[in-house]
């Protein structure tokens, strides 16, 4: 418009110049010479340039008209049009990370899948057309047509992509793809589910994910309905790290929904790599033997955790019964789900951290570092025990009867009266009573979470006067220390926290927090997350009061109750537990331990949960199999033995 304007003012001057200088002009003509006239032929007639002015405005006017027509007039329609031309983005799902244990062994990665979804742009108006689609999409999906209404709804609530199958069959596929035109806002989103190697036997360890819920969103704001997070496991505790960052396919469509041009598509990023400190193999062998042993132990019940003492470096994690954590990255059935959260024996429970148990006997080893420390009695004072101790009325027995026992001896058999004792007081000895023991347990990690990076630990319990007072509106008896002494009466522990408190005996002093995770990894940008060592505390004790106590635990395989160990090549600690409850016949039976004793690299626990008491430690004889393989280049030919072999090792296992 400017431009215009401008060539009609210089216009407007020239016609103005013309009609000032026209005398100069005809004076200029008529003084030329005859040879100058002959070059110059000027006819000018002022009307033409009245003629081409008025051209010149009736085009400006008509460009004016039409400007005012589309943008005012027809603004309102070509505005409709234009929105009908739009941008689509369907989103590119980025795989997750992938999980591997400590060699590199690939623990979790991801396959190729089908998912159906809602685009809620591109869905129709018309109800009986979206019932008729819906009809057509429930026959071909075999599925409820509630279930896709449903998706539908949710997906024109929200103006968000929502998921409504996942894991389509091929077939399905096709179908879908040759009716494409009659299913407008129904996409086939290309994806992928998780694939766990050998789930059932890492699936405390691992977890699951799926898709995400309502409230999981409200917590995610960033999610899409059709996103996959983690539920369990390492998959919920690390899911930030294992989600990745999606990507979008975008292409310019009409406003019919038919695709008019292909944009440039984002391109999605992976998750980043976890890497565990689980060893895959060892977790496998301790799975399989740890199995095998209930049979044996008439139970179904049972956890074992193996861990590096020198930093917290959790290598094995088992808790039985187990699951199959494929089945929920494939979409489990309601009849094998109702199965599992309907079982009594809690396949889905990780009882290893998240179950509480009186610790028994193991915690005597903690007991003998508070006796040194306090000075309640020389490591070399013996205690008889004729098979219990009569106080009043009251008789508090002993598994066994030991005679007389020091410290070191006291641990190795297990000497329940030495421990009553020593915690409560009889006699000339003055026990340390209930708060001291409290303090001492605490320090070994008691009472409180260890603050492994998995979902789901509990801190168990470690009581006091008080509490027994406010809670149960009782005075705290005698009764209640000596039960505490021994590892029973009101304090629960976790598998974790007894194996946590032994470790911290083994390695000197230090209590770590354990930890799954060794490294994180992201590939796009080539960086590293080194997951360091946490100590949560140190010089727990006196190194000569832990030096007795270590010799205490190596006299129970040499002398005590896990003699059956002797045999091995490799020196071991441990310390036996049982400990009885619901006074039925079955008992919880405990071993810990670690190896070697001299210079120890693993420290395991075990506990079968509710075994027959008519039969022998289950616990030990899994311990001995698994040290035998480990520090036996993990050679299971090595166990190529007759079953009379088998049971006389048996038999030297006693069980208190």
């Amino acid at each position: 418009m400017a431009r215009i304007c401008d060539v009609i003012r210089k216009t407007y001057m020239k016609f103005k110049k013309i009609n000032v200088n026209t005398s100069e002009i005809e004076d200029a003509v008529l003084t030329a010479s005859e040879k100058e006239a002959s070059h110059m032929a000027f006819d000018f007639d002022k009307r033409w340039f009245i003629i081409f002015f008025g051209a010149v405005l009736l085009v400006i006017v008509l460009l004016i008209a039409r400007v005012f027509y589309l943008s005012v007039v027809k603004g309102e329609y070509y505005a409709f049009v234009a929105s009908g031309n739009s941008v689509r983005s369907v989103p590119i799902i980025a795989p997750r990370g992938t999980i591997y244990d400590v060699e590199g062994n690939i623990l979790a990665d991801n396959m190729p899948s089908r998912s159906i979804i809602v685009l809620p742009s591109l869905l129709p108006e018309d109800i009986e057309v979206k019932k008729q689609m819906t009809q057509k999409l429930a026959d071909i999906l075999s599925l409820d047509k509630m279930h896709i209404s449903t998706a539908m709804d949710e997906a024109l609530e929200t103006g968000m992509e929502n998921t409504i199958v996942e894991n389509i069959t091929h077939e399905q596929a096709l179908e879908l793809r040759a009716h494409e035109r009659e299913f407008p806002g129904i996409h086939i989103q290309q994806t992928a589910v998780r694939n766990y190697v050998n789930g059932e036997k890492f699936a405390h360890i691992i977890g699951y994910e799926g898709l995400i819920q309502k409230k999981e969103r409200e917590e995610n704001p960033d999610y899409l309905l059709i996103d996959r997070i983690g539920k369990t496991g390492i998959e919920y505790q690390y899911e930030k790290y294992l989600h990745g960052k999606h990507g979008a396919e975008q292409v310019l469509v009409d406003s019919r929904g038919n695709i008019v041009k292909d944009l440039v598509d984002i391109v999605s990023e992976n998750g980043f790599e976890v890497h565990l400190n689980i060893d895959a193999q060892l977790q496998s062998f301790l799975y399989d033997r740890l199995t095998k042993e209930l049979e044996r132990a008439q139970t179904r019940k049972a956890m074992a955790i193996i861990m590096d003492p020198r930093d917290g470096a959790v290598r094995a994690m088992v808790s039985l019964p187990s699951y199959d954590n494929n089945k929920f990255a494939q979409g489990i059935d309601s009849e094998t789900y109702s199965n599992w959260i309907t079982d009594d024996d809690r396949p889905l429970f990780n009882r290893a951290i998240g179950g509480v148990y009186a610790p028994g006997s193991t915690i005597k080893p903690n007991m003998g570092i508070a006796v040194l420390a306090e000075n309640i009695i020389s490591a070399s004072h013996k205690i008889e025990s004729r098979g219990g101790l009569q106080l009043g009325s009251f008789f508090f027995g002993d598994w066994k009867i030991h005679g007389f026992t020091d410290l070191r001896q006291a641990i190795a058999v297990s000497s329940d009266v030495y421990f009553y004792t020593i915690g409560g007081g009889y006699g000339d000895i003055v026990g340390l009573g209930i708060e001291r023991m409290k303090q001492y347990m605490t320090k070994f990690g008691y009472g409180e979470k260890t603050g492994i990076d998995l979902p789901g630990e509990v801190s168990g319990f470690y009581p006091d006067k008080q509490w027994k007072e406010d809670e149960i509106g009782e005075r705290w008896y005698i009764g209640n220390t000596y039960h505490a002494s021994i590892g029973q009466g009101y304090i629960t522990a976790t598998a974790l926290q007894v194996l946590n408190a032994i470790a911290s005996l083994a390695n000197g002093g230090t209590l770590y927090e354990p930890h799954i995770v060794s490294r994180i990894v992201d590939k796009n940008t080539e960086t590293q997350i080194d997951i360091e060592k946490k100590v949560i505390r140190d010089n727990i004790a006196d190194s000569d009061d832990i030096k007795i106590i270590q010799e205490g635990m190596r006299q129970t395989v040499t002398e005590g109750t896990a003699t059956m160990l002797s045999a091995l090549d490799v020196p071991i600690a441990g310390k036996t537990g049982t400990a009885q409850f619901g006074g039925s016949e079955k008992v919880h039976s405990w071993f810990v331990s670690y190896a070697p004793y001299d210079d120890p690299e693993m420290v395991m626990v075990i506990m079968v949960e509710g075994q027959t008491s008519e039969i022998s430690s289950a616990t030990v004889p899994v311990a001995y199999d698994v040290y035998k393989w480990y520090f036996g280049g993990r050679d299971e030919s090595i166990f190529e033995q007759t079953e009379e072999t088998v049971a006389e090792q048996n038999q030297n296992n006693e069980i208190e």
